[in-house]
């Protein structure tokens, strides 16, 4: 199954990409390696951790600056940050470039680790070709999902320089086709192979074991089913979800598949939010979203003291200096207390309005504030995420781990499935084990997750129409998906929930209209460089106008 050539060139490219720590027990002389020494295994770490946790660069800019905030998780634009909350509403390419060029480029290690494993690869291992195709399916459906049309089925082709932009659909049916052929190849195989050959802790996803990848298949095929289906002409959603659904799934018994932090890997690597908190101080740090703290905070959801901090709180002085909207921006702020169900005290005298908030209270800021709304945003008033999120480098916090894809989703997903009639499952047991999983995430116990389920009407879809159960489905998977903005973002782009953020903005006095004059963002805008390639124009003809207001094929 192995095939070992020596090549001086290909050794030293492993030396210098694998970035596990289990690589310093890789036993080097100066006669070289032998052919009992070395593995593919030691250039997948590499190729997994930075489709996850890229540099710190990328990971600002495409995760906080766009997706995390379109995500409605959380938020900039309070009174000492370095930009309103309406920053990336208004298209900019500096930040824009950022996240495409990390993505579009990121395909080359998903590849290399593809070739290396393939028949007649360097390091010949089938089982871990069929990994790599499942890492390729999950990097597809995260760039797809983000930019639209993009390179598929030319992508990497030798001689292709140029390859062309295929369609959504198309893309969706070729990442399927992949997860197919690799669950195939896995069968009932267990592990990659003995001693050198078995994937083992290198495997930063699922630790070697292939029935595990092979449910992390079957569950994103789950997930592109489900979010092309009643997409204009697909016909195979349905069969899609059906034959998913007949096979082992991501459960209880497996748990999710997540990412631990890596925090001796250099940040311009693998980074963290915690760096961007850590490293810039005041005027990189956020706070997290209205949405997101009201959600948690109406239905005594435990995770709310996990996933933030209570604000700080204090006595806050609104002087009009000559603003025409000055009582209309404090009012909006004494709103978002309202929405809170904050205990608080206004006094108004003149031109002065002093709210004091007491501290100890969860108070989420409201999304996509415009900058002369900015100077009342003051940051105290609001929570902050909690220090499993912010944690400083070298520090490591429980309850942090990068999703991949969690049990929570397979979960809701076929809940789903069965409120629109597809399979026989039980809509409302699979919906309670999905809130069930997605507590487990975040460490909270089962007595306290059954105490949610049983009185929150948010954890019941046993009543209501087909719609209000879809909604309910639609923001737990939301919720379960808080740090996953990539994900998060596409659940609000499909369902429409939560309705609030799906809805946009109108009011320009408090606002950010931004280049869609207010409505939701359904994409980022290609990199500047993508206009090089000679089928751009013919992937826009198609596809629509190369603007974030442009619906991608399977939105709402």
């Amino acid at each position: 199954m192995k095939k070992f050539k020596y090549i001086t060139g290909l050794l030293c490219l492993l030396v210098g990409i694998s970035c596990t720590k289990d690589f310093d027990e890789i036993n080097t002389n100066n006669q070289g390696f032998t052919s009992d020494e070395v593995s593919a295994k030691y250039f997948l770490t590499s190729a997994q951790v930075g489709l996850y946790a890229p540099g710190r660069f990328e990971y600002w800019r495409a995760h906080l600056i766009h997706t995390d905030r379109f995500a409605g998780h959380f938020t900039f634009g309070m009174n000492q940050s370095w930009w309103a909350d309406g920053l990336s509403y208004t298209y900019d390419p500096g930040y824009t470039d950022a996240a495409y060029d990390w993505l579009a480029g990121y395909f080359g290690n998903i590849k290399s680790f593809g070739d290396l494993t393939a028949e007649g690869g360097e390091f010949e291992n089938q089982f871990m070709y069929a990994m790599s195709l499942i890492m390729k399916g999950l990097y597809y459906q995260m760039y797809t999902d983000t930019f639209g049309m993009v390179p598929f089925s030319e992508a990497g082709v030798e001689g292709v320089l140029t390859p062309k932009y295929d369609t959504q659909m198309e893309i969706y049916k070729g990442i399927i086709a992949d997860l197919d052929t690799a669950m195939n190849i896995i069968g009932d195989e267990e592990r990659t192979g003995l001693g050198i050959d078995d994937a083992g802790a290198n495997d930063v996803y699922c630790g070697g074991d292939l029935q595990l990848w092979k449910k992390l298949a079957n569950t994103l095929k789950l997930r592109l089913g489900t979010r092309a289906l009643g997409a204009p002409g697909e016909n195979f959603a349905t069969q899609t979800i059906t034959e998913a659904m007949s096979q082992p799934l991501l459960d209880a018994g497996s748990g999710s598949v997540t990412m631990k932090k890596d925090f001796v890997i250099s940040e311009w690597t693998s980074s963290s939010y915690g760096d961007v908190w850590n490293d810039f101080g005041a005027g990189s740090d956020w706070t997290v979203s209205q949405p997101l703290i009201n959600l948690l905070q109406d239905n005594n959801d435990p995770r709310l003291a996990i996933y933030a901090k209570p604000a700080k709180g204090g006595t806050f002085n609104f002087e009009n200096d000559g603003d025409d909207d000055f009582m209309e921006r404090v009012d909006f702020m004494e709103a978002a207390l309202i929405a809170a169900g904050a205990t608080y005290t206004r006094t108004d005298n003149g031109n002065t309005v002093v709210l004091e908030v007491p501290s100890g209270q969860y108070i989420g800021q409201p999304v996509r504030m415009n900058g002369l709304t900015m100077p009342y945003v003051r940051y105290d008033l609001f929570s902050t995420p909690s220090d499993a999120i912010i944690q400083p480098r070298g520090k490591e916090a429980e309850g942090y781990p990068e999703i991949i894809i969690s049990s929570a989703d397979s979960y809701f997903l076929q809940a789903e499935a069965a409120v629109k009639g597809i399979g026989s499952g039980d809509a409302q047991a699979l919906f309670t084990s999905g809130i069930k999983e997605a507590m487990k995430l975040w460490n909270i116990g089962e007595g306290d997750a059954d105490t949610y389920i049983a009185s929150s009407a948010i954890a019941d879809i046993s009543v209501g129409t087909t719609e209000e159960k879809l909604e309910k489905i639609a923001l737990q998977r939301w919720l379960a998906s808080y740090t996953d903005g990539f994900e998060a973002w596409a659940v609000v782009r499909k369902t429409g929930y939560p309705q609030e953020l799906a809805a946009g903005v109108n009011n320009q006095t408090i606002f950010e209209l931004g280049t869609l004059n207010g409505a939701y963002p359904q994409r980022l805008r290609y990199g500047t460089g993508a206009q090089a390639n000679p089928n751009f124009n013919a992937a826009i003809s198609t596809q629509g106008p190369d603007a974030q207001g442009t619906k991608l094929w399977w939105a709402k």
